[in-house]
This record gives structure tokens, C-alpha cells and sequence, in this order.
């Protein structure tokens, strides 16, 4: 579904539900997704897409590769 290349922070959310992640919660500074023992940090909105380094970052602490990435 998600292209790999800059994304809206709803988006990204959305494709991470997608991937059973579930939230995002409140956290100190940022908010957060869970899926099992994985808990990772969501980018907070700054009126811009998220970029494809950060993108490749979120989703390498949350386990997934570009190719389930892609296939959401």
C-alpha cells in the first residue's frame, strides 16, 4: 500500500495498524505503537512528511522490511 518515499505522519500510523501495531499512546515526549514486546516511537507532527531516513529508521526499530512495508 505505502510507497517507499515520504510519508504523512496519519499515514504512517494507519500502515502501522495495518502491521497489528496498535496505539498511538501518550508517552513523555513522543507518542508510541505496541505489537507484542516492540514499542516504538511515533515522529511527532510537524506539518511535514516524514522522510524516507527516518521512515527506514521507524520501521527497522519496529522489524519490518521495505518489502512488508510495501505489501500493507
Amino acid at each position: 500500500m505505502p510507497a517507499w518515499g515520504p510519508i504523512s505522519r496519519p499515514n504512517l500510523i494507519r500502515a502501522l495498524r495495518n502491521l497489528a501495531f496498535t496505539g498511538p499512546f501518550s508517552g513523555g515526549t513522543h507518542q508510541f505503537m505496541v505489537r507484542g514486546n516492540i514499542v516504538l516511537t511515533i515522529p511527532n507532527p510537524h506539518g511535514k512528511d516524514i522522510g524516507v531516513g527516518l521512515l527506514a529508521r521507524v520501521l527497522k526499530q519496529a522489524g519490518v522490511t521495505r518489502t512488508q512495508w510495501e505489501s500493507v
